[in-house]
Protein backbone atom coordinates (compact mmCIF):
# COMPACT_ATOMS: atom_id res chain seq x y z
CA UNK A 1 0.00 0.00 0.00
CA UNK A 2 1.25 3.61 -0.95
CA UNK A 3 1.65 6.18 1.62
CA UNK A 4 -0.31 9.00 0.77
CA UNK A 5 1.16 12.73 0.22
CA UNK A 6 0.25 14.19 3.65
CA UNK A 7 1.73 11.56 5.02
CA UNK A 8 5.01 11.61 2.76
CA UNK A 9 5.30 15.09 3.66
CA UNK A 10 5.03 14.43 7.32
CA UNK A 11 8.10 11.75 6.85
CA UNK A 12 9.98 14.33 5.25
CA UNK A 13 9.95 16.49 8.32
CA UNK A 14 8.03 19.33 6.51
CA UNK A 15 5.68 21.50 8.36
CA UNK A 16 3.79 23.93 5.74
CA UNK A 17 3.27 27.65 6.54
CA UNK A 18 0.02 29.18 6.63
CA UNK A 19 -1.60 29.59 3.18
CA UNK A 20 -0.85 33.05 1.38
CA UNK A 21 -4.01 35.15 0.95
CA UNK A 22 -4.54 37.15 -2.41
CA UNK A 23 -2.84 40.76 -2.23
CA UNK A 24 -5.33 42.40 -4.96
CA UNK A 25 -7.59 41.54 -7.06
CA UNK A 26 -7.37 37.83 -8.19
CA UNK A 27 -7.52 33.90 -6.30
CA UNK A 28 -4.60 32.38 -5.58
CA UNK A 29 -6.21 29.35 -6.74
CA UNK A 30 -9.01 27.93 -8.84
CA UNK A 31 -10.27 24.95 -10.35
CA UNK A 32 -11.60 23.87 -13.83
CA UNK A 33 -12.92 20.19 -13.88
CA UNK A 34 -10.05 18.09 -12.17
CA UNK A 35 -7.28 20.65 -12.74
CA UNK A 36 -6.24 23.02 -10.25
CA UNK A 37 -4.47 26.19 -11.24
CA UNK A 38 -2.43 27.62 -8.68
CA UNK A 39 -1.33 30.96 -9.25
CA UNK A 40 2.41 33.13 -8.96
CA UNK A 41 3.82 32.38 -5.52
CA UNK A 42 7.22 33.90 -4.08
CA UNK A 43 9.54 32.72 -1.69
CA UNK A 44 7.92 33.54 2.40
CA UNK A 45 10.61 31.67 4.43
CA UNK A 46 10.76 32.57 8.10
CA UNK A 47 13.47 35.20 7.57
CA UNK A 48 10.83 36.96 5.90
CA UNK A 49 10.75 37.27 1.66
CA UNK A 50 13.55 36.28 -0.44
CA UNK A 51 14.28 39.39 -2.68
CA UNK A 52 16.99 40.15 -4.83
CA UNK A 53 18.24 38.75 -8.27
CA UNK A 54 20.13 35.59 -8.40
CA UNK A 55 23.57 35.61 -9.91
CA UNK A 56 23.90 38.91 -8.78
CA UNK A 57 22.83 39.50 -5.03
CA UNK A 58 21.94 36.26 -4.59
CA UNK A 59 23.36 32.38 -5.14
CA UNK A 60 22.64 29.45 -7.33
CA UNK A 61 21.99 27.98 -4.18
CA UNK A 62 20.19 31.12 -2.68
CA UNK A 63 18.16 30.71 -5.96
CA UNK A 64 17.17 27.58 -5.12
CA UNK A 65 16.56 27.50 -1.74
CA UNK A 66 14.02 30.18 -2.98
CA UNK A 67 12.28 27.97 -5.11
CA UNK A 68 11.65 25.36 -2.94
CA UNK A 69 10.42 27.77 -0.37
CA UNK A 70 7.87 29.11 -2.80
CA UNK A 71 7.20 25.24 -3.22
CA UNK A 72 6.14 25.34 0.40
CA UNK A 73 4.36 27.78 0.08
CA UNK A 74 2.21 26.49 -3.11
CA UNK A 75 1.16 23.06 -1.05
CA UNK A 76 -0.16 25.61 1.73
CA UNK A 77 -2.35 26.98 -0.79
CA UNK A 78 -3.28 23.42 -2.31
CA UNK A 79 -4.03 21.99 1.13
CA UNK A 80 -6.22 25.23 1.93
CA UNK A 81 -8.19 24.97 -1.16
CA UNK A 82 -8.45 20.89 -1.29
CA UNK A 83 -8.49 20.17 2.71
CA UNK A 84 -5.55 17.60 2.17
CA UNK A 85 -3.12 17.29 -0.43
CA UNK A 86 -3.93 13.45 -0.92
CA UNK A 87 -6.11 14.73 -3.11
CA UNK A 88 -3.99 15.75 -5.55
CA UNK A 89 -3.46 12.82 -8.42
CA UNK A 90 -0.41 14.63 -10.12
CA UNK A 91 1.33 17.33 -10.50
CA UNK A 92 0.59 18.63 -14.59
CA UNK A 93 3.15 21.83 -14.73
CA UNK A 94 5.09 24.34 -13.36
CA UNK A 95 6.08 27.62 -14.51
CA UNK A 96 9.19 29.06 -12.68
CA UNK A 97 10.24 32.96 -13.20
CA UNK A 98 13.43 33.49 -11.56
CA UNK A 99 14.49 37.31 -11.13
CA UNK A 100 18.32 37.06 -13.13
CA UNK A 101 21.37 39.10 -12.73
CA UNK A 102 22.53 40.49 -16.76
CA UNK A 103 23.74 37.02 -17.82
CA UNK A 104 22.75 34.25 -15.29
CA UNK A 105 21.38 31.43 -17.35
CA UNK A 106 21.09 28.60 -15.21
CA UNK A 107 17.23 29.41 -14.04
CA UNK A 108 16.79 25.59 -14.66
CA UNK A 109 18.70 24.73 -12.15
CA UNK A 110 17.17 27.25 -9.81
CA UNK A 111 13.67 25.97 -10.32
CA UNK A 112 14.81 22.43 -9.40
CA UNK A 113 14.56 23.71 -5.71
CA UNK A 114 10.62 23.43 -6.32
CA UNK A 115 10.92 20.08 -8.94
CA UNK A 116 13.00 17.90 -6.61
CA UNK A 117 10.62 19.36 -3.38
CA UNK A 118 7.10 18.10 -6.00
CA UNK A 119 8.93 14.53 -6.06
CA UNK A 120 9.83 14.34 -3.22
CA UNK A 121 6.07 14.91 -1.35
CA UNK A 122 4.32 13.52 -4.19
CA UNK A 123 6.54 10.67 -5.65
CA UNK A 124 6.41 10.14 -9.37
CA UNK A 125 2.83 11.72 -9.00
CA UNK A 126 5.02 14.90 -8.94
CA UNK A 127 6.91 14.81 -12.15
CA UNK A 128 5.89 17.04 -14.17
CA UNK A 129 6.24 19.39 -17.35
CA UNK A 130 7.78 22.76 -16.51
CA UNK A 131 9.18 26.34 -18.16
CA UNK A 132 12.04 27.82 -16.00
CA UNK A 133 12.58 31.23 -17.23
CA UNK A 134 14.58 34.31 -16.52
CA UNK A 135 13.20 37.82 -15.73
CA UNK A 136 14.57 41.20 -15.65
CA UNK A 137 12.07 41.97 -12.96
CA UNK A 138 9.92 40.30 -10.60
CA UNK A 139 7.20 41.81 -8.34
CA UNK A 140 8.82 43.39 -5.00
CA UNK A 141 11.67 42.32 -6.18
CA UNK A 142 11.45 38.32 -5.00
CA UNK A 143 14.13 36.27 -6.16
CA UNK A 144 11.49 33.77 -8.18
CA UNK A 145 7.90 33.45 -8.71
CA UNK A 146 6.12 30.06 -9.45
CA UNK A 147 2.63 28.66 -10.64
CA UNK A 148 1.74 24.99 -10.79
CA UNK A 149 -1.40 22.87 -12.85
CA UNK A 150 -2.43 20.03 -10.74
CA UNK A 151 -4.96 17.46 -11.35
CA UNK A 152 -6.67 16.81 -8.55
CA UNK A 153 -9.99 14.63 -7.21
Amino acid sequence: MSRGHEERLAGLGIELPPASKPVANYLSCKRSGDLLFVGGHGPIGPAGVVVGKVGGALTLEQGRDAARLTALSLLATVRDALGSLDRVRQVVKVLGMVNCAPGFNRTPAVIDGCSDLLVAVFGDAGRHTRSAVGMAELPFDIAVEIELILEVD
